[in-house]
């Protein structure tokens, strides 16, 4: 992330733009989203880019990482993390303005993913399509490695974009996706980047060594700055607010006079973008340089998807950090400024006792709609009954003739499924389909677990308290 927060600032402040040829001329793009974009523009005219830090052992060309480079980065081969997408923020910028947010999913986070794969952690979205689209492309025939690693890298991204706007609501308008040698460069670039721990920390898995308070870290600091989690209060959450605080601190070091006017660091910062960072192919990066030329240090804000239980118990991942599809979606409506979006929803008008529900079983895991219509019965919703029903892998809840509010309590209930009327339906009822994609109440049963509950009460920030992380400043953390 720290190489995309590079090009914000470089783009933004307008001091590249006398080296805007030699950057986007050496750019690597990738055919990711449509022409003009990932859609319709939403009402408020607002920009959305995702933005994936990929732990690859290779630079943006596909070219391997120099030995002496992987060493100091404590990397590994080129082959133990080039799947990982342990970084994901959606960069959105309101009206065009020269304004973000960045918003922070946790790698953990889980979630339903894209493409039938069902509910896994984040960071696996990308990795599940692009081993089926390996597959796919040498059962066709495809032999040349290089052709095979770049469409199945295609075949990835989109599946992370489209796990990332079924999650939000949003629309992705642009992709942007940095590797390991980024942090590498950009922060010796630029001198270092200013950052303060609470405490001392030391961490085997990576490499992060650190006194307490404040300390200018780069290169193989840098990197392990962002990437600890093991030893830290709350994990990967903490993880994600090193992450915002050094962005913070980079664009910071760069708004900070001296560091844009020097040739050459500026130089130096080109060169380490060119290496590291993939852009989506239809990107007009002028128009968006013009469109953040007012960015200043407090323009830039840092949050985090709302999360619930940091140490949920999944079938298939272990454990994960859960997450509501409702809440999340919620969280952007309010990010774009929905009046609607901190009202109380109907849903939580609704009484379960007055709602009958039928819970159909479409996923071929045997007795998962008795133990799904067992967790809402515990909830109040009156027994409708349980069966069995076409295999399928998406879950919905179909609802008769007035049974529209009912259903999306539900829906909620269970974790943010879609809704739509059924005729076939008796008036006022409602019936869940539990396709294969199923990761909701009733689900946690299987391996012993307590049901997954959703009343809020064991949630916590996702955050730490306080005004919002901004590059205005340096804030101390775990």
């Amino acid at each position: 992330m720290a190489a995309f927060c590079s090009v914000v600032v470089l783009l933004g402040t307008g001091y590249a733009w006398s080296n805007f040829q030699s950057l986007t001329d050496n750019l690597t793009t990738t055919d990711v989203i449509g022409e003009g974009g990932g859609g319709e523009r939403p009402a408020d005219g607002s920009i959305d880019i995702l933005m994936v830090g990929m732990d690859s052992r290779t630079d943006a060309k596909g070219n391997p990482l120099p030995q002496h480079v992987l060493d100091e980065l404590q990397a590994g081969d080129e082959t133990a993390g080039g799947l990982n997408t342990d970084t994901l923020i959606l960069l959105h910028i309101p009206n065009d303005t020269g304004k973000a947010v960045a918003v922070s999913f946790p790698r953990d986070a889980y979630v339903k993913i894209a493409g039938g794969y069902g509910r896994h952690k984040i960071n696996s979205a990308y990795g599940y399509a692009k081993n089926d689209a390996v597959t796919n492309l040498q059962k066709k025939g495809v032999t040349d490695p290089a052709q095979v690693e770049q469409e199945s890298k295609k075949e990835g991204a989109k599946n992370l974009i489209d796990t990332v706007q079924d999650l939000t609501g949003v629309t992705v308008d642009h992709y942007a996706e940095i590797n390991l040698v980024g942090f590498y460069d950009i922060t010796k670039a630029v001198g270092g980047v200013d950052v303060c721990l609470n405490e001392a920390t030391q961490d085997d898995f990576s490499g992060a060594d650190f006194a307490a308070g404040p300390q200018t870290i780069e290169g193989r600091d840098a990197l392990a700055f962002v990437r600890q989690r093991h030893g830290l209060l709350r994990g990967d959450l903490d993880r994600i607010v090193r992450q915002q605080v050094f962005m913070a601190g980079l664009a910071k070091k760069m708004l900070s006079a001296g560091t844009l006017s020097d040739p050459g660091k500026l130089r130096a910062m080109i060169d380490a973008l060119t290496k590291s960072i993939v852009l989506d192919k239809n990107w007009d990066v002028l128009k968006f340089a013009t469109q953040m030329k007012d960015l200043s240090g407090g323009n830039i804000e840092f949050e985090t998807i709302p999360t619930g239980d940091p140490e949920l118990i999944t079938p298939e991942d272990g454990q994960a950090i859960e997450v509501i599809d409702s809440d999340v979606r919620k969280f952007f409506k309010k990010l774009n400024g929905d009046p609607d979006a901190g009202t109380v929803a109907t849903t939580t008008a609704v009484d379960p006792a007055t709602v009958t529900v039928e819970v159909r079983n479409a996923s071929g895991t045997p007795g998962l709609a008795g133990r799904v219509l067992q967790a809402l019965v515990a909830k109040k919703y009156l027994d409708g009954g349980a069966a069995n029903a076409d295999p399928a892998v998406t879950s919905a809840v179909r609802y008769g003739k007035g049974g529209e509010a009912g259903a999306n309590a539900v829906a909620e209930t269970l974790g943010g499924l879609n809704t739509a009327e059924d005729v076939d339906i008796p008036a006022g009822r409602v019936r869940v389909f539990v396709g294969s994609d199923y990761a909701g109440p009733g689900t946690q049963s299987l391996m012993g677990a307590p049901l997954l509950t959703l009343d809020g009460a064991h949630r916590q920030p996702a955050t730490t308290t306080g005004a919002p992380i901004t590059a205005d400043g340096v804030r101390c953390v775990n």
